[in-house]
């Protein structure tokens, strides 16, 4: 960050296959080393995987899925006179997008077995029926938030 002037943020241009601008920004969370190309192959795949399980369309399944994982609150490490405290805050729409994506890449890179594919599209499937890794960590990023409610005095 910047000590003086501001940072403008940068569109993030539509993919070209589905032509959203959520599924760019979930290739471009996903890449490696800078392989663009087999981090749309592995997203392009779990979609069409998602697409066969589900038998709906895959842009709202992962819509559907981004909006259960997406967090409301969240707690920010505040310091007061020597004690840090866990401030509750809440998430703006743009963080807890890229919040919720990262957390299901995340939560899909850590399941066993199968494919980078096969296992996106799990993740994303559990998302959707509200169960799943990236389920609970919202859960509990919820519960922290609330367990330190106590605390919202402290906001800035």
């Amino acid at each position: 960050m910047p000590r003086r002037g501001i940072v403008k943020k940068r569109k993030v241009q539509p993919d070209p296959f589905y032509n959203s601008t959520l599924v760019s920004k979930f290739v471009n969370l996903a890449l490696k080393r800078g392989k663009k190309t087999t981090a749309e192959r592995i997203v392009y795949g779990a979609m069409e995987i998602v697409k066969q399980k589900t038998k709906e369309d895959a842009l709202k399944a992962l819509e559907k899925a981004i909006e259960n994982v997406r967090p409301l609150l969240e707690t920010k490490s505040r310091r007061v006179g020597g004690a840090t405290y866990q401030v509750p805050v809440e998430v703006s729409p743009e963080r807890s997008q890229s919040v919720a994506v990262r957390w299901l890449l995340s939560y899909a890179r850590e399941r066993g077995g199968k494919s980078m594919q096969e296992k996106l599209a799990a993740e994303i499937i559990d998302a959707m029926n509200n169960r799943g890794g990236a389920i609970k960590k919202r859960e509990d990023t919820h519960k922290m938030a609330e367990a330190n409610r106590a605390f919202a005095h402290y906001r800035w």
